[in-house]
């Protein structure tokens, strides 16, 4: 017998949140997780990028009848927190700066996509914002960069602007940076 209960996202999210924990736990406690490592010599960046794009969607209800075409981008590249040359703005509510808005499409470029897309209906040019995290470092005579995320990217710019040594913690098979903890140097 099943029984339905009325549930808000709120009271689902926790629940879930819970089982994907489990999960992730479960799955993951045979791999290298946590290893750490302690350097001095260090770069965090954040890949800033705007890219113009418009979906298309089918006529229907089904979620996975979707394209998306994309149109200018702009990007920039955020080193250890520092104000890059071609910041247009910046920094925002991360510490991040950001370049140029790209060119938003032409009416021309525009129609043209849409006579690509038949009977498919769009909702407009929308402006996509993206970070890509990552992290550049020395250790064992031997320099490796892996991505990372905001959290990561955060603690290494404020180590850096401290003169801090950081000590980074591998994720999954030592494939990303999972978390960074600045450490007293003599720096």
């Amino acid at each position: 017998m099943a029984v339905s209960l009325p549930l808000s996202k709120a009271s689902v999210r926790p629940v879930l949140t819970g089982l994907v924990g489990a999960f992730v736990t479960t799955a993951c406690a045979h791999l290298p997780v946590g290893d750490s490592i302690t350097t001095s010599t260090y770069e965090a960046t954040a890949t800033v990028t705007y890219t113009w794009q418009v979906e298309y969607t089918e006529q229907s209800d089904r979620p996975n009848d979707t394209r998306r075409e994309t149109f200018t981008s702009t990007s920039l590249v955020n080193r250890n927190g520092l104000e890059p040359d071609r910041a247009a703005t910046g920094p925002d509510d991360q510490g991040l700066y950001w370049p140029a808005l790209p060119p938003r499409p032409t009416a021309t470029e525009l129609r043209a996509s849409q006579e690509k897309a038949g009977n498919q209906r769009s909702r407009g040019p929308q402006l996509i914002k993206d970070v890509d995290y990552a992290i550049t470092f020395d250790h064992n005579n031997r320099r490796q960069t892996l991505p990372t995320n905001a959290d990561v990217y955060w603690e290494a710019i404020q180590a850096y602007d401290q003169g801090q040594d950081l000590e980074l913690t591998y994720g999954p098979n030592q494939a990303a940076i999972a978390a960074a903890q600045p450490v007293r140097s003599s720096r």
